[in-house]
């Protein structure tokens, strides 16, 4: 397994909220997998063209065509890494991403810098799904309560400086189109120190045609533990609202407020898209913080630029071209895109698992465990052909002449490096009275040079 990352568990690490310590649970098996003497981890390998730079420099570069040589099967589970941005939002000192926030506060290595929350008072996040929901969630929760959790001093630090009195959260269309779940949502509305604004009996007046549509309508009316006016930080679900532009202040205003443009919409009745109503409205802002999914790297390899990530048959078999990749698989997001849940994505996984071992077997032998993935943008690609790129006979114990270099150096991981960096972390999280106090790769590396 190569991680561009040094640590292993990718989005458990450094995607999950910090305050959701049960979503992690799924490391101990993890953990139960890396003890198996057939399995390698190797860290802070960047897998790709070494024309292309990292985005993140201390990474060893490791060309594809090594694991072309030293491997008879490849396996794609890189995901959809790079957020998409809204055309009218470009970034700017105004306007950042979500997952810019996620990767500050899980201390990604990408190490983005921090917001500027000592001199934000109003923040507006456009999209209502769940990153939305736990960026407002992290904003609006006491710093008292985060330091229990798995949130780094520094970012404890610049929380308690912080100046964010309202969230407000845009949606373009309605509650019954609203991409939070029931279980986010809740959560929002147990803040002890925030409390929602509100929302108009209009655009609650909808029939809801689910059980879980059912269940957020029931919480939207009956609204949050605080009362309106009680506390404050307040937030707010903003439906029927899509951003048409910011005004920036002038340079050198320092405190000044942005200006977000909103058009109002309605859901049209047969797209079930957001339609403007010709109605607009003008919002003064500190920090405007883009959700709206993501999509693949255009510079990953097999990318296809109109799918937005890997084309694969069925099974996640990779295309290139018109043609198969013999004993090249893709899964979760690298395969589909950005979208469905976690569990969703694990299902995948183990539908190309089988997929994998069907094309190993001899004859017609086939293994079926689950449903076999769907293939997407492969519809003219020739059976007859499969173009052949790996080792059908590698040295099992080989490793790449790179990633051997490297971890004689110091700058490749390995899991075992990983256990006792986990260890130190938990050790320091104790002293502090919470459940871990994580480390970058500097001080990382460092504490195995020394160990």
């Amino acid at each position: 397994m190569f991680d561009r990352l040094w640590a292993p568990h990718g989005l458990v690490r450094y995607g999950v909220a910090p305050d959701h310590p049960e979503v992690k649970n799924c490391t101990h098996k993890f953990d139960a997998a890396a003890t198996d003497p057939r399995f390698k981890f190797f860290g802070n390998v960047d897998v790709g063209s070494p024309s292309t730079p990292s985005p993140i420099p201390h990474t060893l570069r490791l060309p594809l065509t090594s694991i072309f040589t030293n491997y008879s099967h490849l396996l794609f589970a890189t995901g959809c890494t790079l957020p998409t941005l809204h055309p009218s939002l470009p970034p700017s000192s105004y306007c950042t991403p979500a997952l810019s926030l996620v990767h500050w506060y899980t201390q990604h290595p990408a190490a983005p810098p921090p917001p500027p929350l000592e001199r934000t008072t109003h923040v507006s996040l456009i999209g209502n799904g769940n990153v939305s929901l736990d960026v407002a969630r992290m904003l609006l929760t006491p710093p008292s309560i985060l330091a229990k959790y798995d949130v780094p001093a520094p970012v404890l630090d610049v929380l308690s400086r912080s100046q964010v009195k309202h969230v407000s959260i845009f949606g373009r269309r309605g509650p019954l189109e609203a991409a939070f779940t029931t279980k986010e949502l809740r959560e929002l509305i147990n803040l002890p120190d925030a409390a929602m604004v509100p929302i108009p009996e209009d655009v609650l007046d909808v029939r809801e045609t689910t059980r879980q549509q059912g269940r957020i309508l029931q919480l939207l009316r009956k609204g949050s533990n605080n009362a309106f006016g009680t506390t404050q930080k307040t937030w707010s679900l903003d439906f029927y609202r899509s951003p048409t532009g910011l005004v920036l202040p002038n340079e050198g205003e320092g405190t000044a407020m942005a200006k977000l443009n909103l058009a109002h919409t309605k859901v049209g009745g047969e797209t079930g898209r957001a339609v403007p109503t010709g109605q607009t409205e003008e919002v003064e802002t500190s920090l405007v913080v883009t959700s709206l999914g993501f999509h693949g790297e255009p510079t990953a390899p097999f990318y296809d630029s109109e799918l937005k990530h890997l084309r694969t048959m069925p099974g996640g078999r990779v295309v290139d071209g018109n043609e198969e990749m013999k004993n090249v698989y893709a899964s979760g997001w690298a395969a589909t895109g950005a979208k469905g849940v976690l569990a969703a994505t694990m299902m995948n996984a183990y539908g190309v698992a089988d997929a994998i071992l069907s094309d190993w077997l001899p004859g017609d032998k086939e293994v079926h465990t689950t449903m076999t993935p769907e293939g997407e943008g492969a519809e003219d690609v020739d059976l007859s052909k499969k173009r052949e790129v790996m080792n059908p006979e590698p040295d099992l114990e080989g490793v790449p002449g790179e990633v051997q270099e490297g971890l004689e150096t110091g700058v490749v991981t390995q899991y075992e490096d990983w256990k006792r960096v986990d260890e130190e972390e938990i050790r320091k999280g104790v002293g502090m009275g919470k459940e871990r106090e994580r480390v970058g790769w500097e001080e990382a590396r460092a504490y195995l040079e020394r160990s």
